[in-house]
Order: C-alpha cells, then structure tokens, then sequence
C-alpha cells in the first residue's frame, strides 16, 4: 500500500476517496525509566534505545493505519501526518499516532 504525506500521488489518479484512517501506539513510563537506568547507550546526544523505541512506535502506528485503509477497500493513504503526544500524570506516557486519507487510486487517463 502507498503511504505518502502528500495529498496526491503523482501519474495516478484518486478515484475514490473513503475516509480518515488513523492508528496509534503508546510507550509506557517502563521504557522511559528503562532508558535512565541505561543511559550509558546515549552517544553524541543521542539514545540508540530510545530512537529504536520510537521508531517501533512509528511503525505500529503506521502498520495499524494502513491495516484500517485496507479493511476500507483503499490501495493507498494520503496526506499522513504523524503525530507525538506526552500523556498521563507525570508525563510517564508517550502516543505516537499516524492518520491519513484512505483513498483508492487509478491510472492518470490525462498522460500526465
């Protein structure tokens, strides 16, 4: 499935559009003290943990949205946008959460 933050895909066509899909994921404040209690994996500023922690979020929100535009009929998803969100007291929670525009696309009858 075509998953692209723009509103339209170039050569192709939207032929129908079905809705807003989204998907979530949440890290929990174990990882958070995970990560102080390892701190010593920060290298120039940045934690390899806390990225890879980040990235597998990003990536069930992605996966999770583009599952729901698939149960809706779509072939691809425009205009994604993701999104991080502090939760909880504390701020013990991170939501990283992706929605987009399921639509279906087809060929450019116009040769563009």
């Amino acid at each position: 499935m075509l998953v692209t933050t723009t509103p339209n895909v170039e050569g192709q066509r939207i032929t129908r559009y079905l809705g807003i899909v989204a998907g979530e994921a949440i890290l929990g404040a174990n990882v958070f003290k995970d990560l102080f209690a390892g701190i010593r994996d920060i290298v120039g500023g940045r934690s390899a943990t806390y990225e890879k922690e980040l990235q597998k979020a990003r990536e069930t929100a992605l996966r999770e949205m583009q599952e729901h535009a698939q149960r809706l009929g779509a072939n691809a998803v425009v205009g994604v946008d993701l999104d991080f969100e502090v939760l909880g007291q504390g701020n013990g929670m991170l939501m990283v959460s992706a929605s987009g525009t399921a639509v279906v696309l087809g060929n450019d009858d116009r040769g563009h």
